[in-house]
């Protein structure tokens, strides 16, 4: 099962959700936007499959520093350049299984999407 995790490795959350995921023993690819790169492609596939709005994160510092003009012409054209210049603006983590996608992290979802075996 292919499984990549996309993020900036300085966040909180993509480390509580890598610790998780280790700590599970679940084998994935980590992508960090910063270092591996971020394509127009790639933010449209997260933009189709989430929709634009659950992938921009607003409660970043990334985004409270938009000006307020930026901000009330937010839309799915206006967001993809913002995005590809800040990926900090990514909401974090997105999870990648196969050919679906997630985003956010949370232990309940986590285990839900990955099941313990039984007995463990």
């Amino acid at each position: 099962m292919l499984i990549t995790l996309y993020g900036i490795p300085n966040c909180d959350t993509i480390k509580k959700a890598r610790k998780w995921l280790d700590a599970k023993g679940v084998e994935y690819q980590f992508h960090d936007y910063r270092k591996d790169g971020i394509t127009a492609e790639l933010v449209n596939e997260f933009f189709q499959a989430l929709g634009w709005q659950n992938v921009i994160n607003k409660r970043g510092t990334t985004y409270r520093q938009l000006s307020p003009q930026q901000k009330e012409n937010l839309n799915e054209t206006t967001a993809l350049p913002l995005l590809l210049e800040q990926p900090a603006m990514i909401k974090r983590p997105i999870l990648r299984i196969e050919k679906l996608l997630y985003v956010g992290f949370s232990t309940d979802d986590y285990a839900t999407l990955f099941p313990s075996p039984q007995g463990q």
